[in-house]
């Protein structure tokens, strides 16, 4: 088995982006406003690398493709892909910019808001994708987000369509328009609520909200959609059934939910590579519980559980 996991450079524990900085607060502060935080902690992070990080430490063979500074973190961030076993073979370190940098504020209830730095991310060419593929045939599953340029993540997911992976978008940083193509090369649109209304234009607040904008996402040319809804779990819909079907989520009270969704990607990485047997639904409600243990503890990839600290139902 062989999970191909592309993204950028690196961030907290699994896909490749940047270095993250957390603060925790009573409440955000408003413009011009300063208050003072109870906790700050530095940790790796980024959102392909937090996605490749949750895989391996689930069993799944990962390889990240991306491109950190020639700093000190980013020699620590290709460090901490070798201690969860990600391949770190197709990653580079440049001198003409710094490694990506998020920012993160979470406040007493355990939401959270971002401000990204891309630095080296925004280096990583489609001709770098060109070559790692070249040198890896064999991926079962190849996922990809917005961090880096569009034209690489377009090149990397087109790619996997010609080799026969399976594609997983995950169509964040939210932006306002995605071209038609991605839609095209793209199995499985992971996307979140605030991601879904800027494609959208649609409100997604609830899940029957959610359930409408993803038969719009779906329409566009995508064969299956899976909107995230936190707490309330998940939506899905596909070009076979055609009817969006809410996925529930136990429901936990929440330390940190930063990372959540990364998790959520991650471990749905693992199932389709691993387990591709499942019916999507219960690897959609396989991948909502890991997500949930996530939120239990603070930090990013700190939180993110191994599988021998999981029940072995979610395994069989």
């Amino acid at each position: 088995m062989h999970i191909y996991i592309q993204s950028q450079s690196s961030k907290d524990e699994m896909l490749a982006k940047a270095l993250s900085e957390t603060c925790y607060v009573p409440q955000f502060p408003k413009p011009g406003e300063t208050i003072h935080g109870h906790k700050f902690v530095t940790s790796f992070g980024g959102k392909g690398a937090n996605q490749s990080i949750m895989a391996a430490r689930l069993g799944a063979k990962v390889s990240m493709v991306a491109k950190v500074g020639d700093d000190t973190f980013g020699k620590d961030t290709v460090e901490n892909f070798t201690a969860n076993s990600v391949n770190t073979e197709f990653i580079q370190q440049t001198s003409e910019a710094s490694t990506g940098v998020v920012l993160i504020t979470v406040d007493q209830e355990g939401q959270n808001s971002f401000v990204s730095v891309k630095g080296s991310n925004d280096l990583l060419t489609p001709g770098d994708v060109e070559k790692a593929f070249s040198q890896v045939k064999s991926a079962k599953v190849v996922v990809s987000e917005m961090e880096i340029r569009r034209e690489t993540t377009l090149r990397a997911l087109q790619l996997a369509k010609e080799s026969g992976s399976l594609t997983v978008l995950n169509p964040s940083p939210a932006i306002t328009n995605l071209d038609s193509e991605f839609y095209k090369v793209t199995d499985i649109m992971c996307i979140n609520q605030l991601e879904t209304e800027l494609l959208t234009g649609l409100p997604v607040t609830s899940v029957d909200e959610a359930k409408k904008a993803a038969l719009v996402l779906l329409e566009r040319g995508c064969q299956k959609v899976i909107i995230t809804l936190g707490k309330d779990g998940a939506v899905l819909v596909t070009t076979e059934t055609k009817t969006p079907e809410h996925i529930p989520v136990d429901p936990v009270t929440p330390v940190d939910t930063t990372g959540a969704g990364d998790s959520f990607i991650g471990a749905l990485s693992f199932y389709l590579a691993h387990l591709p047997h499942l019916p999507l639904k219960e690897i959609v409600r396989r991948s909502g519980r890991i997500a949930a243990v996530s939120v239990l503890s603070s930090g990013t990839q700190l939180s993110y559980p191994w599988k021998r600290d999981l029940p072995t139902e979610l395994f069989v």
